[in-house]
């Protein structure tokens, strides 16, 4: 089961399933299609430059 970022303070990473209590100062949040996602730390490095492809041009 997936943790929820609704309703309780437990969140688990879109990726990996890592999860926290809350999600930490290094995750990243995103909302993708109305939906929220969190990605730990180290998938956030990993995937950053896929992350900064989809920000829009007024982001730069």
């Amino acid at each position: 089961m997936r943790a929820s970022a609704y309703g309780d303070r437990m969140v688990s990473c879109s990726l990996c399933g890592a999860t926290a209590d809350e999600p930490p100062l290094t995750w990243t949040r995103s909302v993708e299609r109305g939906a929220t996602h969190y990605y730990c730390d180290a998938c956030s490095r990993e995937n950053v430059r896929a992350m900064e492809s989809r920000l829009d041009a007024e982001w730069f």
